[in-house]
């Protein structure tokens, strides 16, 4: 019998046991460092001739592994291999299916320490950040199990005389999973799951960043039993081998989670008919944030400046839901101003590895390139009250970096930097603020600190994000318990992690039979 659903406990980094064995899963590691990694294709092993070097966004010196890089042949080679194993996957009772997330889901977490130790040092993650990726991996995987076990009942239809109806749900086909690298397992783990437990096949095509976790979540597959072409792991060049797999006929699904450019162009290319398509292609794209926390006169000023910080800064502001704009009220700007430096002032930046780092580096050199840019910008378009340095050397490493006195309209305070800047604006009432909030193209997270009911629930009503918080940081989703998916330009508003996610992956089917 299935248990009830949960999610997976975070650990406790403060209780000894707990730090040797993280320190442990680093010395495992070490271990494996330069392995290479070919790619998976309908089961079988293939090297190339190109690879994918991954390095320590902490220490660039350092390899952390290397993988195969593929091209269009081998893309075409995953198309028909997913092909081919989709005849029989479709099949698959959907308990059955289920049977390999749950098998997964464990698989991860007796290996949890393992996992986020690769976290920690491929993608640079804090212990902490690592974990949360971990779990949240281990979630999506029990949650969207559970989810297909109801959905397999089928659509509620009434009765009518003299016949039998039903409606249920059939998969579509070859799906391409084009995972980011700010959560390289967890949203991996989601987006494939989700198309593998509702009968399609599955071409993972991962950030290059982050290819090795990725490579490390295809042997979880492996080790679940999963049969060969089911799952397929295809890193390469997303211009050549992403634009290739998205505009293929036999492709029938693509997810996605990234920019908006890189997202927007799928959708284009995705709307195309190619020679022999026989469907609409869907998309669900999941792009950027420009993410807002307001700060209401009549608020706990200590809890937002936790809050704001948290959000903003929380994996170097490397997340589509940070916050990125403190919005606040001009009664209280001020002593907010001065709470935020504070807090910000307290974190500790330092190579992940260590337990007390909270932190670490941006993911690569081209990262770390565009948000200095975008500090420099800063300097013109507002008040730099701290950060804007780069405190580490041999690591991409950037300080956490506050300025005020950001004009709504300014570059840094409307284009997506993703990485830890924050700009702080003032707004003459909450009636302002809302508006500042809302002036924007995208629509993922928000954030309300205000102590007054009606504000609050104007907010509700008024404040246009598809996830939105009251008197708690922006960042920290949880699936099953607050679905994940935002509005206008930051995507598709699929509810990652929510009831009506998996619908997204089938179509439905209603059969009639007169008695």
């Amino acid at each position: 019998m299935v248990k009830h659903y949960s999610n997976e406990p975070y650990v406790d980094f403060t209780k000894k046991e707990n730090r040797m064995k993280m320190e442990n899963a680093f010395k495992q590691l070490q271990k494996s460092k330069g392995k290479y990694h070919p790619l998976v294709i309908g089961g079988k092993k293939f090297d190339t001739d190109k690879t994918i070097t991954s390095i320590n966004p902490s220490n660039f010196k350092e390899v952390i592994g290397k993988s195969a890089s593929a091209d269009t042949g081998y893309a075409e080679k995953a198309i028909e291999a997913a092909s081919m194993a989709f005849e029989e996957w479709k099949h698959v009772d959907p308990k059955e299916r289920a049977e390999y997330l749950f098998k997964a889901a464990a698989i991860i977490r007796r290996e949890k320490y393992e996992f986020s130790a690769l976290l920690v040092e491929e993608a640079g993650k804090s212990w902490v950040e690592a974990d949360a990726d971990t779990a949240e991996a281990i979630d999506f995987l029990e949650y969207y199990a559970r989810q297909m076990i109801e959905l397999s009942k089928g659509m509620d239809v009434f009765p009518y005389p003299g016949e039998t109806n039903e409606c249920f749900y059939i998969p579509l086909g070859v799906c391409v999973v084009i995972s980011p690298w700010n959560f390289p397992l967890a949203i991996l783990a989601g987006m494939a799951s989700a198309a593998i437990v509702t009968g399609n096949t599955v071409i993972m095509k991962p950030a290059s960043s982050t290819a090795v976790i990725a490579a490390k979540f295809m042997e979880v597959w492996e080790r679940a039993g999963l049969p060969d072409g089911v799952a397929n792991y295809l890193p390469g060049p997303g211009s050549l081998v992403g634009d290739y797999l998205v505009k293929h006929p036999k492709v029938r699904f693509i997810n996605f989670t990234g920019s908006k450019e890189v997202g927007l162009r799928i959708n284009r290319l995705a709307a195309d008919i190619s020679p022999g398509q026989k469907w609409i292609k869907r998309t669900t794209l999941e792009m950027g944030g420009k993410d807002a926390i307001i700060v209401d006169s009549q608020a706990s000023l200590e809890d937002a400046a936790t809050g704001v910080v948290k959000s903003a800064f929380g994996y170097q502001g490397q997340k589509c839901s940070a916050c990125s704009r403190a919005i606040i009220v001009k009664d209280v700007y001020d002593e907010m101003l001065k709470l935020i430096i504070e807090k910000t002032g307290a974190l500790k930046i330092n190579d992940p590895k260590s337990v007390e780092a909270d932190i670490g580096p941006v993911i690569d050199q081209k990262a770390y390139n565009s948000i200095l840019n975008y500090i420099k910008t800063g300097n013109s378009e507002g008040r730099l009250l701290t950060g804007g340095n780069t405190p580490i050397e041999n690591g991409y490493f950037i300080a956490p970096t506050v300025f005020a006195d950001v004009s709504p309209s300014a570059r840094i305070a409307r284009e997506e930097i993703f990485g830890p800047v924050l700009s702080v604006i003032k707004a003459e009432n909450f009636d302002h603020a809302l508006t500042i909030a809302n002036d924007t193209e995208y629509g993922l997270t928000g954030g309300v600190f205000s102590l007054n009911r009606q504000k609050l629930q104007r907010a509700r009503r008024e404040f246009n994000v598809g996830n939105l918080y009251f008197n708690r940081k922006c960042t920290g989703a949880l699936v099953g318990i607050q679905p994940f998916g935002g509005f206008n330009m930051s995507g598709t508003d699929s509810k990652a992690g929510g009831t009506d996610y998996l619908l997204l992956f089938m179509q439905a089917k209603s059969v009639t039979e007169k008695l």
